[in-house]
C-alpha cells in the first residue's frame, strides 16, 4: 500500500510513520508534506507516484491554510484519512462520509480501525479507489460547497495529553499557560503540573480562544484568568506576574503590547 501524509507537525508525523509501521511493514510512505504548497508542488511533480496512491492522510489545519484547499485544487480521486485537532463535537460535524476523521493523539486501535474500514470499502466496491474516494468525499464536496472553512467559533475544550504509555485528557480551562522550552512545547495547568503538548505554539492559537489566550511573545501562550500583575518597565516593556510561577521571566513582546493591553480590556 502506497500513502502519504500531510502533517506539519514533525513528532506527530513520525508517530503516525510508527503506528503504520506496526500496523503493516509493507505499507509505503513515499511523502511526507508539511504544508498545502508542498503538497500542491508534490503532486504537480510526481504525477507518476500520484496516480500509484492508494490512501492519504491529511491534517486539516495546516501552515499556510487547510487541507480542504488541496481537495477543491486538486480535485482529489484518492482516498483521504483526517487526522485533527479537532474537538470531538467538531469531529461528529465532519463524520458524514465513508472516510474516517481520527482524533489526536491517534492510537493504534484508530489508525488500524480506519485502515480496516478503508480496505473493507475497496472490496466492497471492487478494489477501485476512484469509487472509494468518490463515496468517501462526496458529502464532504457538499459541505465545502456550502463552507470554505470548518464552523467558525469552536475552539479546543480539551487537550489529549500521551505520557508514556498513559494519555491524559486536560481541560482547555485548566491550563494556565503555553510555553516553548528546548524545541518542546509545553503546558502548564492551574495546578502547576507541566505536559508536554505535540502542537507548535503556532497550531495552538488557531485552536484555543482568543478570548482566554493571548500569545505574549514567540515563547508564550498565557491565559486571561493567569495573569496576577502586569509591571511596567521603561520603553513600556511589560513584565507579566503569572500563577502558578514559570520556570522563566515573562515578557510581552514590544510589538504585540498594544494588542495585549487591548486583549486585557476586553
Amino acid at each position: 500500500m502506497n500513502v502519504i501524509i500531510i502533517e506539519d507537525e514533525v513528532l506527530t508525523a513520525e508517530r503516525l510513520v510508527s503506528l503504520l509501521e506496526k500496523y503493516d511493514r509493507s505499507i509505503h510512505v513515499i511523502a511526507q508534506l508539511e504544508s498545502v504548497e508542498d503538497t500542491l508542488s508534490w503532486f504537480s511533480e510526481n504525477k507518476a507516484s500520484a496516480e500509484r496512491l492508494d490512501l492519504i492522510f491529511m491534517d486539516i489545519h495546516l501552515e499556510d491554510g487547510d487541507s480542504f484547499q488541496i481537495i477543491k485544487e486538486l480535485q482529489l480521486k484518492t482516498p483521504v484519512i483526517f487526522t485533527t485537532a479537532y474537538d470531538e463535537y467538531t469531529i461528529k460535524a465532519f463524520k458524514v462520509n465513508s472516510i474516517d476523521y481520527l482524533l489526536k493523539p491517534v492510537t493504534y486501535e484508530e489508525l488500524a480501525g480506519a485502515i480496516d474500514k478503508f480496505k473493507s470499502l475497496k472490496a466492497m466496491l471492487g478494489g477501485s479507489n476512484t469509487l472509494v474516494a468518490n463515496e468517501g468525499l462526496l458529502k464532504l464536496n457538499q459541505f465545502l460547497s456550502e463552507a470554505e472553512k470548518p464552523p467558525a467559533g469552536r475552539y479546543r475544550e480539551r487537550f489529549m495529553i500521551t505520557v508514556g504509555t498513559k494519555i491524559r485528557s486536560i481541560k482547555t480551562a485548566d491550563i494556565a499557560f503555553f510555553f516553548l522550552e528546548e524545541k518542546t512545547v509545553l503546558l502548564t495547568t492551574f495546578d502547576n503540573t507541566t505536559l508536554p503538548v505535540d502542537y507548535s505554539l503556532d497550531k495552538l492559537i488557531q485552536t484555543i480562544d482568543p478570548r482566554d489566550f493571548f500569545r505574549i511573545n514567540r515563547q508564550f501562550i498565557v491565559s486571561l484568568n493567569s495573569i496576577q500583575l502586569v509591571h511596567t518597565y521603561s520603553a513600556g516593556k511589560l513584565k507579566l506576574d503569572l500563577k502558578p510561577k514559570p520556570r522563566q521571566e515573562v515578557f510581552v513582546s514590544g510589538d504585540r503590547i498594544t494588542e495585549f493591553k487591548e486583549w486585557l480590556g476586553k
